[in-house]
């Protein structure tokens, strides 16, 4: 859904800073630190300061790829700007950082000049001493976590693949009568699932009287990533059944699931409900119909539901041109590209994967060199994927120079 998210910020035309925060928080969720940093420079050089909550996700992606020296600037950066830098997310984002960089005496420096230690601040600290985090900090300091500073540290948890010091915390919650809040079920499924312990994730689901949306999109994307997929279809039929209707995330989610099965049938009804509830218009959600139509090998069913699509967009365009692909129909799904260019839509770097992977199955040399030179006229810089294709596709019909061409510019990204 990361690649999915990317495509739709990707064609917001005016970025705000809701957008921004919107695609770090998204990258931050799924562990892609340096995608967060990356963006984060993008974002400031639009001239768009990071929110309060955001400046903590950046500060800990600085510290998952211990980038001490960013760190500092980051430091000095709410410092003089005096942004937010009193508050204690922020502290207990710096401590954490600073932990996880290993340098200790800044966390500490830190730590000192908090004047009053709330559950926030030790959030930092603990996710740097996981190890003795509850038992050390309960005893030295006789702190006691809320529910906002349980749920916060499941995540860390979560990321640092800790599956010891997240069932701590589960049986702490469970002592204090804090489940079944929403944020922690929700946060322990995620934790269990990336732990790879998904039945821990499936007995705390079965085990709810009440669910939301969230927890049945959770419990869906536990099963996706496990690899249980068609326990995600079992999950799926469930909840079309109550009276929690998928939104517009989880319909993609369901699309996504069905395609990567190719139940044609369960697709059908999924897109049934896509059209009652409005959602065909919806880019990302069009997308995903028609990835699943042509995965599935339906193509008069992808044509449909572009035709129906009132403005489309690089997204809707890849899609198709994927689709086309999957039915090996390879020199139409080049055309539609050309097609997609004359019509005035910008193709995006998940449009020229897409059709340089269909270059690369097909043979077109030729096609290939004309494409990715394209990328330069729309300010898309090649990514490692990208040149691989370039690199395969070369290799094989024993262009041997130009594919160490672009074996040297892969090792440059």
């Amino acid at each position: 859904m990361v690649d999915l998210a990317r495509q739709v910020f990707g064609e917001i035309p005016k970025r705000d800073v809701n957008a921004w925060s919107t695609m770090i928080t998204r990258f931050a969720r799924n562990g892609m630190s340096r995608e967060v940093l990356e963006y984060t420079r993008l974002m400031l050089e639009e001239g768009i300061n990071p929110k309060l909550v955001v400046m903590t996700v950046i500060l800990d992606a600085i510290g998952e790829v211990r980038a001490r020296n960013l760190g500092r600037e980051a430091h000095g950066f709410v410092v003089k700007r005096n942004l937010y830098y009193e508050e204690l997310s922020i502290q207990s984002a710096l401590i954490d950082m600073y932990w996880k960089c290993g340098d200790v005496g800044s966390g500490s420096r830190v730590l000192n000049g908090v004047m009053k230690r709330k559950s926030d601040c030790w959030i930092g600290l603990m996710s740097g001493r996981l190890e003795v985090a509850m038992r050390s900090i309960v005893r030295l300091k006789r702190f006691w976590p809320g529910v906002v500073a349980v749920a916060s540290m499941l995540p860390i948890c979560a990321q640092l693949r800790a599956l010891k010091q997240g069932k701590e915390i589960h049986a702490y919650a469970l002592r204090h009568r804090f489940l079944p809040h929403v944020s922690i079920v929700s946060s322990l499924m995620v934790l269990y699932s990336k732990c790879g312990v998904i039945e821990y994730s499936m007995r705390l689901f079965d085990g709810l009287e009440r669910r939301n949306v969230v927890l049945w999109t959770a419990m869906i994307d536990s099963c996706v990533e496990n690899g249980r997929v068609c326990e995600a279809l079992g999950v799926m039929r469930s909840m079309v059944l109550t009276e929690h209707r998928p939104d517009t995330v989880t319909m993609a989610r369901m699309l996504r699931v069905c395609g990567e099965l190719k139940v044609l049938k369960l697709g059908k009804e999924v897109h049934g409900q896509v059209l009652k509830r409005g959602f065909a218009l919806v880019h990302y959600v069009a997308a995903e119909l028609i990835d699943m139509y042509g995965i599935c090998g339906d193509v008069d069913k992808v044509k449909l539901v572009f035709s129906a699509v009132p403005v489309k967009g690089s997204m809707t365009w890849s899609a198709l041109i994927r689709a086309y692909g999957y039915k090996e129909r390879y020199q139409d799904a080049v055309d539609l590209f050309d097609d997609m260019i004359s019509n005035g839509c910008s193709p995006n770097r998940f449009t020229f994967e897409a059709v340089l992977s269909i270059c690369d199955r097909a043979g077109f040399v030729e096609d290939a060199f004309r494409i990715f030179d394209l990328m330069l006229r729309y300010k898309i810089e090649a990514s490692k994927e990208h040149c691989t294709i370039m690199i395969r596709l070369l290799t094989r019909y024993g262009k041997l120079d130009e594919a160490q061409r672009f074996v040297e510019m892969s090792s440059s990204l």
